[in-house]
């Protein structure tokens, strides 16, 4: 099954959508919104289930065509959003780069943090920055959204509370981060609005790509046309989602509309490349002692996209543009 929210208010107007990412619908006799539709997961998900297969045979009536661009995140503003990093090779490397070692509870420990959930930009939304001078990166990642889930879970129960599966550009601003993190106090000012693939998938979709715990696919980025890397989600990550969930649910439970990050995807050694530009940075400081690719700068275009064995889309493409923002001046 395959869900999208057009925009509408603040919440969105949830959609159905065809497996060809072609037609939509909208069913608000079952649910208005995503969120409504995951606080009664359990009792409304047979009948989004039929609505789905009848719109991908044709029977469902008032469908239209289906546009990324008229879209909002599958969940435009989410109660609870944590990123993990759970690719600790990528974090080995940039360590690595500045000339520092890694922990060794990092490969035990998953690294998380909050983001700003209050609200999520659109696949084709463009990212409002002030300054280049910040440090404009983007980040290709998977999430996961669950259900409830009760505080203290095991890797196998937490398993059983993802409902669905999207992909996001976690947009830093890697210029901010160092003095942040000096504080001793996490992300804040660095960590603008998450933007989201046009859909969310169910995890049947993915087939024997997904195995309850990784999503064995490349994941495919683009900076203003030109390929950045396609590293396959499934290899190297050390802390699976089921895990991740288990530790963001430690010590509390998680309310249906979580959202959990992965992580920037990262391939130990990959010639598929990187799926950030630190990342990248990382690897020509290592080699010529000084990075040479800039970061993103206003007008630059990100494409962030996963496709399935016949090429097709799974989720939609992320397909924005960095944009300068002009604070109110009164």
């Amino acid at each position: 099954m395959k869900l999208a929210s057009h925009k509408h208010g603040r919440d969105g107007l949830l959609l159905v959508v065809s497996r060809d990412l072609t037609r939509a619908a909208t069913i608000k006799q079952i649910a208005s919104t995503l969120q409504e539709a995951l606080d009664d997961w359990e009792s409304k998900k047979p009948a989004l289930e039929l609505a789905y297969q009848q719109l991908n045979a044709g029977q469902l009536e008032h469908s239209f065509a289906f546009e990324p661009a008229r879209c909002a995140a599958p969940l435009p503003r989410a109660y609870h959003w944590a990123d993990g990093s759970a690719y600790v090779t990528h974090v080995e490397l940039v360590r690595k780069a500045r000339g520092a070692e890694l922990p060794e509870s990092f490969w035990t420990d998953p690294l998380m943090y909050m983001g700003a959930s209050d609200a999520f930009l659109g696949p084709c939304d463009d990212v409002p920055v002030e300054s280049e001078d910040w440090g404009i990166d983007f980040e290709a990642e998977i999430a996961v959204i669950t259900d409830d889930v009760p505080a203290g879970v095991s890797p196998e129960q937490a398993q059983q509370h993802i409902q669905l599966l999207t992909l996001i550009n976690d947009v830093s601003l890697r210029n901010l981060i160092p003095a942040e993190l000096a504080k001793q106090f996490g992300f804040y000012q660095s960590k603008p609005w998450t933007s989201f693939s046009p859909v969310a998938v169910t995890p049947d979709e993915l087939g024997s790509a997904w195995n309850g715990r990784k999503l064995h696919l490349p994941l495919i980025t683009r900076l203003n046309g030109q390929q950045i890397g396609a590293p396959n989600a499934g290899i190297d990550m050390t802390f699976d989602f089921p895990q991740l969930i288990t530790h963001a649910a430690k010590s509390r439970a998680l309310m249906a509309g979580t959202v959990i990050g992965g992580g920037t995807v990262s391939n130990k050694g990959s010639p598929d490349g990187s799926c950030c530009l630190a990342e990248v940075r990382c690897l020509e400081t290592i080699t010529d002692g000084k990075p040479s690719t800039p970061f993103m700068r206003f007008g630059d275009r990100i494409e962030i996209d996963m496709l399935n064995d016949s090429g097709q889309s799974i989720f939609g493409k992320i397909d924005q543009k960095v944009a300068s923002y002009n604070p109110p001046s009164d």
